[in-house]
């Protein structure tokens, strides 16, 4: 009896700290598109508040979100078999990016050379790539 007091006490804590976050998140979960969209201007923003500090408070409700939009990505986007700068391409379209903003990765005339297909992708360019969409480095190689 004491334990499914104990649960039920344990449950309803989750739900009052729950809610409050999935309103201020916005989104918790990605089954559509808009929740995709949504998804990725959070994450966007949490990895410019972030940047590379695993240690940072946020650093969880980032994870979360990357984990919810892997799985959304899995099953509605296929990028395995395209060309890296393709995939570039295709990401920097999906989240609403210019040359520009990728400025943390390589400066903007590289990132011209790359997406004109006039240079590779370097192994250290890759992996700012992959950190920052979240996503296997191999995408880019």
């Amino acid at each position: 009896m004491i334990n499914k007091e104990i649960e039920v006490s344990k449950s309803q804590a989750i739900l009052q700290a729950w809610m409050p976050f999935k309103q201020v998140i916005g989104v918790t979960s990605v089954y559509t598109e808009e929740d995709y969209a949504r998804a990725i201007l959070t994450i966007d923003m949490l990895l410019n508040e972030i940047g590379d500090d695993e240690g940072h408070p946020l650093a969880d409700v980032l994870n979360y979100l990357a984990d919810q939009v892997k799985v959304y990505e899995d099953e509605h986007i296929s990028i395995l078999n395209a060309e890296p700068r393709d995939v570039l391409c295709f990401l920097m379209e999906q989240h609403g990016l210019r040359q520009e903003d990728l400025n943390d990765c390589a400066p903007q005339s590289r990132i011209s050379e790359i997406l004109a297909g006039k240079r590779a992708i370097s192994k250290k360019i890759a992996k700012c790539f992959a950190n920052r969409f979240n996503i296997p480095i191999d995408l880019f190689l």
